[in-house]
């Protein structure tokens, strides 16, 4: 046998094991040297944009032990030159959510509908209320959130300037109560800090987190919240980019919520996060596609950005392209995993982490063979019929 004819199956190869990775891989090098990069200077906008009273919508179920303490934090926000409406959504709740948050000084809207379960078919149906009510924004805070007082203040100042949407800073309050949540940590630095800052200094869409993103009134009547996978926000962001509209980034504000801390609390939140993103992959690729072979070129980084899969995965295929004994893949391998570590580093010292997060990087590897076991989880979460699920919070067991 030739030696050409050895090459050539393990070339075809090693090219299908690295094709899979190829669009995270860009997309990762785009946003780390993106997030690196001085942010771009603010210009002044040629119009503004009329905007008053907020609404800030506080999805819960089942809340009760948490909601004042979020409720209090949102009413210690400075309202600015025109004020906001604390509203709880207590949704499809079995204890006394609702008589918390009134006594806190929320409004409280109360849903029950057991056959449509989930925050999107929550927030959709207050949006249906207060869109009739003299609110020019939206904010959107989750229920076991504390918020930084400017959080209203900022969005309001960023929709005045033209923001369709804005998303702020998103963080985890508690990484030294365990290792687990350290590792959590520094993936929402590099998720929820570096890679929106990123996308800002590129004038990309920044995307939605869940926690912490406002729409204005005008938005949310072009594009109704109809997103009710249990991955609403990613949902309903593809929405907005198809739409032709953008996510601006609030860096000077954010919000902060505690990992969660027992073992099945944080597997069950990564399976339906994970899960739900899969989804939306097999949901959306297609679709993003064909209006990018159309012409809407725009639409390339929401592609990228959604094909690029969680780190632990993405290390996984870059791993698996190191097997074949082709050369070119191999250096393609090496290169990517050289950037997931160059892209972790910058989201430890741009999201402002220290020296005890760079030790915890030591046990990723054991991380990534954790991730393999909720494989099966991700999968259940994966399916068109999965049900939202509560994050477990309570510390109900050891620390790691």
């Amino acid at each position: 046998m030739t030696h050409d004819a050895l090459v050539w199956p393990w070339m075809l190869f090693g090219i299908l094991l690295a094709l899979p990775s190829l669009p995270g891989t860009i997309e990762l090098l785009l946003l780390t040297l993106g997030g690196i990069l001085s942010p771009r200077r603010e210009t002044d906008p040629k119009t503004t944009t009329p905007i008053g009273r907020i609404a800030l919508l506080v999805p819960a179920h089942d809340e009760a032990e948490g909601i004042a303490q979020t409720v209090a934090s949102l009413r210690a926000c400075d309202p600015g030159d025109a004020g906001f409406e604390v509203v709880v959504i207590a949704d499809n709740c079995t204890d006394d959510t609702a008589e918390r948050a009134r006594s806190a000084g929320a409004r409280v809207l109360e849903r029950h509908d057991l056959q449509r379960r989930g925050k999107g078919y929550a927030l959709d149906f207050a949006f249906g209320i207060l869109l009739e009510e003299p609110f020019d924004g939206f904010i959107v805070v989750d229920a076991d959130t504390r918020v930084a007082p400017n959080l209203v203040t900022e969005q309001r100042r960023l929709m005045r300037r033209g923001a369709a949407a804005v998303q702020c800073g998103y963080r985890i309050d508690n990484p030294a109560s365990s290792l687990r949540a350290r590792l959590m940590g520094i993936a929402w630095m590099a998720f929820n800090v570096l890679r929106l800052r990123g996308r800002e200094r590129w004038g990309l869409s920044v995307g939605i987190l869940g926690n912490g993103f406002g729409l204005t009134r005008e938005t949310l009547a072009a594009v109704p919240y109809e997103a009710t996978s249990v991955v609403e926000d990613l949902e309903y962001h593809l929405r907005l980019v198809a739409s032709g509209r953008r996510v601006v980034y609030a860096a000077a504000t954010e919000v902060q919520t505690d990992a969660p801390m027992t073992r099945s609390g944080g597997a069950s939140q990564r399976a339906r996060w994970e899960g739900g993103r899969f989804r939306m992959i097999i949901d959306w690729s297609p679709r993003l596609l064909g209006r990018i072979l159309a012409g809407e070129r725009r639409l390339t980084e929401p592609l990228l950005e959604l094909l690029l899969l969680p780190l632990a995965f993405h290390v996984l295929l870059l791993l698996v392209a190191l097997v074949p004994p082709f050369g070119p893949t191999r250096i393609y391998a090496l290169l990517g995993l050289t950037l997931v570590a160059l892209h972790v580093l910058a989201a430890i010292r741009i999201g402002g982490g220290g020296w005890r997060d760079l030790l915890a990087l030591a046990t990723a590897p054991f991380y990534i063979l954790w991730k393999l076991t909720i494989l099966r989880a991700i999968g259940r979460a994966s399916r068109t019929d999965a049900a939202w699920v509560r994050t477990e919070r309570n510390d109900t067991e050891p620390k790691d």
